[in-house]
């Protein structure tokens, strides 16, 4: 494998469970020293994905490698170079947080000290608690020890599965932090999450739903592809306003956003100040009179819901 060669390369892969499709003709490729993120819903085949690239679970169709390396006929290979940290915490509560950072160094035959480059920056937040038990650590130190456990062999792919979910946005933004460091040292990064601010610091997103790759792109430019007149409706009557505007003969979608409604217009020809203009004129009609409307730029949740509407589910 050169460094021209892609880290990750998935191949149609497929994976059911019963009459459950998992995973249904996924291929994409993550470049070497890439931070690249899947984001989709819970149920939308992100950790059946990460199963098949940890050689955990073998796939029903298709083909992945994994540096290079076959993830059928070289699992033991790559289990040996990888690192991986799930999403729900799995060390150990009741040791140390040192001893089981030396315990996940024996199993793969090393040390702390060997791998002190890759982890330096991680650990010396948590070695003052290093005599601390594991299941007494803060959500966000569990994370971060639990991240240097998946890095202390020196791994050269780092797969992590929503890594961040339930721990604040502070310990969150520490942790990002962190990836952002050891990808500028050259590790090739995969991570799931379902927060829009984590996905924007990811090179490029893969959106994933019923088993299937809606679209890769950039983060920053993903919104170019909503094609028609986007804008975020507020109002006191939140409810009447969802309605109002679902029974809109040119609404072509209506989603809750936060405080707000999404509403994008079915004649991709309007530009947005036409279409508020006439939002609330007839929403006034209706006694809805205090809207707000204000024409906005696509973000990934809204690119994310047009391609879910576009695309069918997957069939058992």
């Amino acid at each position: 494998m050169t460094r021209a060669d892609p880290a990750v390369t998935a191949s149609s892969l497929g994976k059911r469970y019963g009459d459950v499709v998992a995973l249904d003709d996924v291929t994409f490729d993550v470049r070497v020293g890439e931070l690249f993120g899947l984001i989709g819903p819970d149920g939308a085949g992100k950790t059946s994905l990460f199963r098949l690239l940890t050689t955990v679970q073998l796939p029903d169709a298709g083909s992945a490698r994994v540096l290079g390396l076959d993830v059928v006929k070289d699992y033991r290979a790559i289990r040996s170079r990888i690192g991986y940290m799930p999403g729900r915490f799995s060390l150990y509560p009741d040791l140390s947080v040192e001893e089981n950072l030396r315990f996940f160094a024996s199993v793969f035959g090393t040390t702390i000290e060997a791998g002190e480059r890759l982890i330096a920056p991680i650990y010396s937040q948590i070695a003052p608690f290093a005599d601390r038990r594991a299941g007494a650590l803060s959500g966000g130190m569990k994370q971060k020890l639990a991240l240097c456990c998946a890095l202390v062999h020196l791994p050269e792919l780092l797969l992590l599965d929503e890594p961040t979910t339930g721990v604040d946005a502070v310990s969150r933004r520490e942790f990002w932090d962190l990836l952002e460091t050891l990808r500028a040292d050259g590790l090739t990064i995969v991570a799931s999450t379902p927060y829009m601010d984590e996905a924007m610091r990811c090179e490029r997103v893969a959106l994933i739903q019923h088993g299937r790759i809606l679209d890769i792109a950039d983060p920053r430019t993903i919104g170019a592809r909503f094609d028609r007149p986007l804008l975020a409706l507020r109002s006191a009557e939140r409810l009447r306003l969802l309605r109002a505007l679902r029974a809109l003969p040119d609404a072509h979608s209506v989603f809750p956003f936060g405080d707000a409604v999404h509403y994008a217009d079915a004649r991709a020809d309007r530009d947005g100040s036409t279409v508020a203009a006439g939002l609330q004129r007839v929403l006034a009609e209706q006694g809805i009179r205090d809207v707000q409307v204000t024409p906005i730029e696509p973000g990934i949740e809204d690119v994310f819901m047009e391609l879910m509407q576009r695309a069918p589910a997957a069939t058992a």
